[in-house]
């Protein structure tokens, strides 16, 4: 079929016409979807300025395509002072529904966000963040600190901040934030952190007080329902925590971090609302090092503590329900912890039964080294019970046990043999730099080793009454000594005390270094635990070990025969007296026992005429009338109790400025003698009438 010239004509015409109607109806299209658009970003402006005190400054919009909508240039301004600018993005594209952007109710999506600076900013009277908080005080109100801060208001301002800004989709590209305050400066830079459906994806470099982390980050959120997964990461190492190490003295890192939260709840009070927050936090290759917990750092290969925390006006808690995972080690813990007016604490803690093996496989490495890979059957639990109010210090309770099973049994030791004690073995004396002074035999095959036998029996129960009065019976421990050097370290603000006994003394020279850290504390009881409660050594060879190797005078001495220091009671009893330890007399005795908590200081036990002091003779006072009431002695020896001893041995040399060291003193003298507490003459150090002297060699 021909189509006729005129009818061609006709059909371009009104193709013609449909084009120009289509490009015109297309113009009103353009026209009127930028106009609406326009509209759009006047009322999100209008929104967030009404919600918040800042000025949005949106630059020139256009849509790129059909629903691609491009942004050049934004900023976020305070209105309060400081007016600084805290966010600025050179471009932002995001998808706009047109149905929804023709019905009034624009929907964006897909947001990006190219070269981007946030930039906080905090002095100590302002910051121009401060309002993404929520803070909402009467200008006349005034400040109440003397019920401390509450944390459950702040956290949950922080997380109601955190989670109602997170878009839906977004894409950040080139994005640095700036933190700066008095104390403390963060810069993190992300060249690319992406949410999509909720998933989270990016790298970032983080600078924070001179810490420097290359670090990823993937997880999931729900921002509505308050829900986050994350896993942090660090590329190419390990992360570093920082102002762990300003604030604690603390070196903390992690290889991967997973972090979850599942929900919280808020609930006003009169104390203005506690926040209860679910979740958990789990680590690998978890790295922890502080001086005062350990000269090594401790390490957990596997953590993971499940939570569920309460916080409120100075109170932090975990409440029932909150789990520990340490390598195979599950703990069921509660802790409640107040702050104000003064710093009280409430602990619970409880353990699964553990198979013994990976009950030690699971000790934290740098903590436990001496008892790693030591293996048995049966199996252990640990439970713990504490309670400290600083206001009320002498109120404290601690009950710590560690429970076997029936079949409980050591099949073999870890680093150390712990049955060694049992034989002829070597014992190396260090001073409290690490530095060994001497070493030698504990056994018969050195000629100064002393069979239990041998010794005085004046002299093994005046030790044992000031040091240990309840070594034959107790299992390791004396639990009311410990509580009370606990007390003494806590209002001291420093390791007072030791609490420690004769068990612990000896597993601590024999075994361990002599750093006071919580870490070698630990270990300690754990060691002796072990000897103790498996029967691994006799109370017997316990103590003669004991008296081997105890140092007990000063570490500069030398003998003829060139060796250095006092250790043992064999060269005691001959340094003093020059007698051998079968010889030793009750006075004698009496004042050995006194020296050894510092066997160096023992000099200033002597006043400038040679003469014992006070607090030396109320020692053997106290300790002789002990041992008259436990028929240790007799009344006549109680009687007829010298206060003064006789040093016949090198010892006497080193008393400066002694005229005579054979002065007695009369019994009228005992008027004199100053009141002393048993705890504190068991762990003293010299006498206040003593002078400053240098510490030498290993403590006892």
């Amino acid at each position: 079929m021909r189509i006729s010239p005129s009818t061609k004509r006709i059909l371009f015409g009104v193709a013609g016409a449909l084009a120009v109607l289509l490009l015109l109806a297309f113009g009103i299209f353009q026209w009127k979807r930028q106009q609406l658009l326009a509209y759009a970003l006047r009322e999100i402006k209008a929104r967030v300025e009404r919600k918040y005190p800042v000025v949005l400054a949106l630059g020139p919009a256009r849509f790129t395509d059909l629903n691609t909508v491009e942004i050049t240039g934004m900023s976020v301004v305070p209105t309060a002072r400081p007016a600084d600018t805290l966010l600025t993005a050179r471009r932002l594209l995001a998808s706009l529904s047109v149905r929804s952007l023709f019905a009034g109710r624009p929907v964006f999506s897909d947001l990006q966000i190219q070269h981007a600076r946030l930039t906080a900013h905090k002095t100590v009277s302002a910051d121009n963040f401060g309002f993404l908080l929520n803070k909402k005080k009467p200008a006349d109100a005034p400040r109440d600190v003397s019920q401390g801060r509450n944390y459950g208001l702040l956290i949950n301002q922080v997380l109601e901040a955190g989670f109602g800004n997170v878009p839906g989709e977004a894409d950040f590209q080139d994005f640095v934030v700036r933190y700066d305050s008095p104390r403390h400066r963060a810069l993190l830079t992300m060249p690319r952190l992406k949410i999509e459906d909720g998933n989270i994806r990016g790298r970032l470099t983080a600078s924070i007080d001179s810490v420097v982390n290359e670090l990823g980050i993937d997880g999931h959120i729900e921002a509505g329902d308050y829900a986050l997964t994350a896993r942090v990461f660090g590329v190419g190492g390990s992360v570093q925590l920082p102002y762990v190490p300003r604030r604690f003295g603390a070196l903390v890192s992690f290889d991967t971090v997973l972090v979850r939260l599942t929900g919280k709840d808020f609930a006003d009070d009169d104390t203005g609302g506690k926040l209860t927050v679910r979740g958990s936090l789990a680590a690998r290759n978890f790295s922890l090092y502080q001086p005062r917990l350990g000269s090594e750092e401790i390490v957990v290969h596997r953590g993971q503590l499940d939570f569920v925390a309460t916080l409120g006006r100075a109170t932090v808690a975990l409440e029932p329900g909150s789990r520990v995972v340490l390598n195979d080690l599950v703990f069921h813990p509660e802790i409640a912890v107040r702050l104000k007016p003064k710093l009280a604490v409430r602990l619970r803690i409880d353990s699964d039964a553990a198979p013994t093996t990976a009950f030690f496989n699971s000790l934290p490495e740098g903590m436990f080294d001496v008892v790693a890979g030591t293996q048995g059957t049966g199996t252990l639990a640990y439970h713990l019970r504490a309670d400290v109010d600083l206001a009320r210090v002498d109120s404290l309770h601690l009950d710590s046990s560690l429970q076997p099973s029936k079949n409980f049994r050591l099949t073999r030791f870890g680093a150390e043999d712990l049955g060694k004690l049992n034989g002829d073995f070597a014992y190396t004396a260090y001073n409290d730099r690490g530095d060994s002074l001497r070493t030698f035999p504990v056994g018969p095959s050195n000629p100064n080793f002393t069979r239990y036998e041998d010794v005085a029996g004046y002299l093994k129960s005046a030790i044992m009454t000031a040091e240990d009065p309840r070594f034959l019976t107790h299992r390791g421990f004396m639990e009311k000594a410990f509580v009370n050097a606990a007390i003494q370290d806590i209002k001291e603000k420093r390791f007072a005390r030791g609490g420690s006994t004769l068990s612990m003394q000896l597993v601590k020279n024999v075994f361990l270094n002599r750093q006071k850290t919580v870490g070698r504390k630990a270990e300690e009881m754990l060691i002796v635990w072990l000897i103790e409660n498996t029967r691994l050594v006799s109370k017997q060879r316990l103590f003669e070990v004991y008296l081997n190797i105890i140092e007990w005078g000063p570490s500069k001495y030398r003998w003829p025969s060139g060796k250095r220091g006092v250790y043992g009671v064999k060269e005691a009893a001959l340094f003093y007296y020059g007698k051998r330890p079968s010889e030793l007399n009750l006075p004698e005795s009496l004042y050995l026992a006194s020296i050894i908590p510092k066997p160096k200081y023992y000099r200033y036990s002597f006043n400038s005429y040679g003469s014992l002091r006070s607090s030396t003779r109320y020692f053997f006072k106290l300790i002789a009338d002990i041992m008259a009431n436990k028929g240790l002695i007799s009344q006549g020896d109680r009687d007829n109790l010298a206060y003064s001893v006789n040093l016949n041995g090198p010892a006497r040399s080193y008393i400066v400025t002694a005229r005579d060291t054979t002065r007695t003193v009369s019994p009228a003298d005992s008027s004199q003698f100053e009141s002393i507490n048993l705890i504190d003459l068991l762990n003293t150090a010299k006498s206040s009438e003593a002078p400053a002297a240098p510490a030498e060699g290993p403590k006892q």
